[in-house]
């Protein structure tokens, strides 16, 4: 059932709902941004019904259970919250302001849902492709330009043919002009999805580009041109876009292609340590000490 699908199916059982029932739907159809993030419980309790009844209701649309239609919700949500939307979910999910907790736990959690639902196989597919391509073009902006210099960064130490695309002097199309058919555009985003990432994407398709997309569900617009999709958990905890899970799995990306080229990047990393030696790059660990 897609997110559409749901508001539509609600509406259409209301001439069936029992009282209680028709409570819970009408509160869902006007403020699902709030219902997405309540417990049953939770929910029950805001308009007087029992958690029996918010159960039987998820029941009555379609869903095995109300985990199942919270879920739902909270994907049709995260595309449209706006940060202010954001940051009052905050504040209900803070209520004992034990926030350090809160969010440490929210981040475990989605690094665990991420380890839980990864397909290996399309994550080794990965990892072949981009050993197999001409040139490997990243893209992720706003919030996700982070992970994507992140990945782009230890990617370019490892391979020769690696471009982050973003803002600058020249256009995001500009930066993609050249892409083809042999080679690889990596895209990366989370909610609220950016639509330049987007239409980056669907531009690289059209050129016949093979398109990895790393974002968090399926139902991501990121999605709709890919050729191979990564999903990383990021469930909105706060007004700020949580990339603990994305980060871990950009990494095991990277740690991947790496221990596959093992041998070669040795010597380029033994260059690289008397570069930086000679150069000063990185400081002493004992600059600055006094002396004895």
């Amino acid at each position: 059932m897609s997110n559409t699908d749901l508001i539509d199916r609600i509406k259409q059982h209301l001439p069936e709902f029992s009282k209680s029932q028709r409570l819970i739907a009408e509160y869902i159809l006007e403020h699902y941004d709030k219902a997405a993030f309540m417990t049953a419980s939770k929910l029950g309790k805001k308009i007087n019904v029992s958690e029996s009844t918010v159960v039987r209701f998820a029941n009555a649309i379609g869903f095995e259970g109300y985990p199942e239609l919270q879920k739902s919700l909270q994907d049709l949500v995260k595309m449209k919250l706006t940060t202010i939307q954001r940051l009052e979910l905050a504040e209900d999910y803070t209520e004992n302001n034990n926030i350090v907790q809160f969010v440490l736990k929210s981040d475990l959690e989605n690094i665990k849902a991420t380890l839980d639902t990864l397909d290996i196989d399309v994550f080794n597919k990965v990892v072949d492709s981009l050993f197999n391509a001409r040139r490997i073009y990243i893209i992720g902006l706003r919030s996700s330009m982070a992970l994507a210099e992140f990945l782009g960064f230890y990617l370019n130490l490892i391979l020769d043919n690696v471009r982050v695309v973003s803002y600058g002097v020249s256009d995001i199309f500009e930066q993609l002009l050249r892409v083809g058919e042999n080679d690889v555009v990596i895209g990366i985003g989370f909610p609220r999805y950016s639509r330049r990432t987007i239409d980056a994407l669907r531009y690289a398709k059209e050129k016949k580009a093979k398109v990895i997309a790393i974002t968090d569900s399926n139902l991501s617009p990121l999605t709709e041109s890919a050729d191979c999709v990564l999903l990383a958990k990021s469930n909105i905890a706060s007004f700020v876009d949580s990339l603990v899970a994305p980060l871990s799995l950009i990494n095991a990306l990277i740690v991947s292609v790496g221990l596959r080229e093992k041998n070669i990047i040795t010597t380029y990393f033994d260059h690289l340590e008397k570069i930086w030696d000679k150069y000063g790059v990185y400081s002493d660990k004992t600059e600055g000490a006094k002396d004895e």
